[in-house]
């Protein structure tokens, strides 16, 4: 994990690469779960014996769970000590190149690509690209905005 004492000392990292967060298993119960949730019941997520001889050879993760799993990943790359709260803010442009198998296991990099000052706090621009071991392609790339408010 890469930590940063002061929003000004992130600000300075813009153009870095962040780090990686650790892997992390995605399961069939999950999925479900994420399903209930949302109410998006789709055989390809949800069915496995159907999905088996689907167009992806099993389930796979909703795009909006692998965008999901973002915060967590991002926590788990990058912290700033002197802040307040940080605050999602939106996504500026969302790619899912690659599906998610379910069972296969998922890591996200960051990548600072902009911080500006608003009247409120530090709004970061971070391009996320989840990974899916042993697939070269990534199978989501976000460019997310958080407002960082500091002391």
């Amino acid at each position: 994990m890469r930590s940063f004492a002061t929003l000004d000392e992130f600000s300075a990292a813009v153009g870095e690469h962040l780090g990686h967060s650790p892997w992390s298993r995605v399961t069939q119960e999950q999925v479900d779960q994420f399903a209930g949730a949302t109410g998006d019941l789709q055989w390809i997520h949800t069915d496995p014996e159907r999905a088996a001889t689907g167009p992806f050879g099993g389930t796979i993760l909703h795009g909006y769970m692998t965008l999901a799993l973002l915060p967590t990943m991002m926590r788990a790359i990058f912290d700033i000590e002197k802040m307040e709260m940080g605050v999602n803010f939106g996504l500026d442009k969302v790619r899912f190149p690659h599906p998610v198998p379910v069972g296969s296991r998922v890591r996200g990099g960051a990548k600072l690509t902009g911080v500006r000052e608003t009247p409120v706090g530090h709004l970061a621009a971070v391009r996320m690209t989840v990974e899916v071991e042993g697939q070269p392609r990534a199978a989501c790339v976000a460019d997310t905005l958080s407002l960082f408010v500091g002391p």
